[in-house]
Parts: structure tokens; sequence; C-alpha cells
């Protein structure tokens, strides 16, 4: 690799956090001596904005966060600066769906998560994303299958087991190359590092695209290198090696 990197976007749950939800210190630490080197940090996840700060304080970023699988994107003030909603027909429609399969489901909108419950009032909330938890791979196909016939929604997942969606076209990499238009750069500069289906995107349009060893198997095929898992402080180690140059 002979680009200089600018940007490292990190993914949270099953990334950078290790199962206990933890950032281990060699992840703390690494990350700190990458922000020495005035190289931006964001973290990119499939959490709100209020399941994700602390963690950001925890690493002392100052930077941009994705969050939501990019449905709202974040400055360095925690103020929103893009936010992408799923609309609010399309939630009911995903609701009656899960229930015709048997599986269970949660939606977010800007103020709440709610479980296998709509809310009577959800015309008047903006809503964020939907999750399925289907009841067996079976299910899980039919559901992916009838989501694409629509052709109106972004699906991922964040575990093999689950289906996220987003709206159309709304994903980490979609609110990566708005930072970058911020700052200036080109995703060629940016190097990702992931686990799952939502992360796919990211990983394949990034200068530098990494998995860890605990990623989903279509992760792994699409990335240019495949570091430590998120137990073995795989951020670090992918840090360490094309960054900082120590290992």
């Amino acid at each position: 690799m002979n680009r200089e990197i600018k940007l490292i976007a990190i993914d949270m749950d099953g990334t950078l956090l290790n199962e206990e939800k933890k950032i281990s210190k060699r992840n703390i630490d690494t990350i700190k001596a990458v922000l020495d080197q005035k190289i931006h940090i964001v973290l990119c996840t499939g959490r709100p904005y209020s399941h994700a700060i602390e963690y950001a304080k925890a690493l002392e970023l100052t930077s941009y966060m994705v969050t939501a699988n990019g449905a709202v994107l974040l400055n360095d003030q925690g103020q929103v600066i893009s936010k992408h909603l799923v609309d609010s027909e399309h939630i009911k429609l995903m609701s009656e769906m899960s229930l015709q399969s048997g599986s269970s489901y949660w939606a977010l909108s800007t103020e709440e998560l709610f479980r296998d419950n709509i809310p009577e009032h959800y015309q008047q909330l903006e809503w964020l994303k939907f999750g399925f938890i289907p009841k067996s791979k079976h299910s899980t196909e039919q559901i992916k299958n009838q989501l694409q016939a629509h052709g109106l929604f972004e699906i991922t997942n964040t575990l093999p087991t689950n289906i996220e969606v987003n709206a159309l076209g709304i994903n980490k990499a979609f609110a990566l190359n708005k930072i970058c238009k911020e700052l200036e750069i080109d995703m060629s500069q940016v190097m990702t590092i992931g686990n799952a289906l939502n992360d796919l995107v990211m990983i394949k349009e990034a200068g530098l695209g990494i998995a860890v060893a605990n990623a989903q198997e279509i992760v792994k095929e699409a990335a240019d290198f495949i570091t430590a898992s998120n137990q073995e402080s795989g951020v670090a180690v992918a840090i360490e090696k094309w960054i900082l140059k120590t290992i």
C-alpha cells in the first residue's frame, strides 16, 4: 500500500468492541497513537448516537460519527449534519411482514427503540431503521426476497441471524463519502475496519478495507486484509501494521 491514509473508519460491535462490549486497552492506546498523527478516527456503527457517544468519549475522539448504519451523520460537536429516514409507511409494512413471518422485530426512531410494537402515532415519528429477527434461516431468506422485491430498501445485517433495513442507498459508505467531501480527502485515503454485512460497502469502497477474523465470510472476501478478531484487538493489530508500522 503506497497511499497515505488520512481517515480510519471503525465499526463498533464485533469489531472495535469485544464480546463484553468493551474496548481493549491495546485498541485504546493504538487509536490514541493514531490521533497524535492527526489522522481522523470515525466510529461507524449501526447503533444510535446515544448508544455510541460514551465509547467516543472514552477514546477522546473529536471527529465525525456515523450512526444507525449511515442514517445519521454527526459532526465533532455532536450536531446532526445529515439524516436520512425510512418512510413511516415502510415501517408499518415491515412490521406487518415480520408478524406474517412469525419473526420478532424492532424499529428505531430518532427518539426511541420499539420492540415488536409500532405505536399508533407511528406516522408522526422519524424512523431511522428497522430490524427483523427471523425464526429460521429459511425465514431470513424469505424476508430478504420480499424486501428486495419492493426495491425500496438498503438491506444489511449485523449478524447472519438478523436483517437490518435502512432507506435505499443509505449505508456507512454513503456517510463516509460525505465526510470525505467535508474534509477534502478521497475514499482512497480511507481505511475501514468491520465485520458484518452493514460494513461491506465501506470496506469495498475504501482505499484499504479490513475485516476482523470473526467477520462474516462475504466481508472477508471483499477485504484487502484480514486482521485479528475483535477478541484479540484486531483494530489495533490492523493499525499497527498499516499505519504505525510497528508490526
